[in-house]
């Protein structure tokens, strides 16, 4: 059975994108990727079309990490045919779960904060990069790399554990 997971941010351009190239970078390594479906999306459509942007890409780059997607924005449908909805800070969820409860008994994807599989990090919310420099998009990839390797350890998990 393959695993659909949506990463989820603002405008779809730095965080959310990161995750996704992060998770794909990892199933790679682990030769998984038949057993998951993996996308990112926007809760706004500001971006939609774009590439990630540039200052995360070389970020990315840096580490062997391809950021493969284009900006999109997060439909209804995506709660219904995601299994797992990733959020990028409490802002992200709050807007990804009122999506939710509109669409009602329709929204089965599990949401909950990104970070909330980290390891090692001390905060729950993964900062935006957008206006900052290159430290803030570095710093952004360490929590993701934690919190992906988390995730997916926590995914392959048997059930009686998780």
């Amino acid at each position: 059975m393959t695993t659909k997971l949506l990463f989820v941010c603002l405008g779809n351009i730095c965080r959310s994108p990161a995750a996704e190239g992060v998770f794909l970078h990892l199933i790679e390594q682990r030769e998984l990727t038949d057993q998951f479906l993996v996308d990112s999306a926007g809760t706004g459509g500001w971006h939609v079309g774009n590439p990630a942007d540039q200052r995360m890409q070389a970020a990315a780059m840096r580490r062997g990490i391809h950021l493969p997607s284009r900006a999109r924005q997060l439909e209804r449908g995506d709660l219904e045919s995601f299994d797992h909805v990733l959020t990028m800070d409490r802002d992200n969820l709050r807007s990804v779960t009122s999506m939710a409860k509109e669409f009602g008994p329709r929204s089965t994807a599990q949401i909950r904060l990104m970070l909330s599989h980290a390891r090692r990090a001390d905060t729950l919310e993964v900062p935006d990069p957008y206006y900052g420099g290159e430290q803030g998009f570095e710093h952004v990839l360490d929590l993701l790399e934690d919190a992906c390797e988390g995730l997916l350890d926590d995914l392959l998990a048997p059930t009686t554990e998780r």
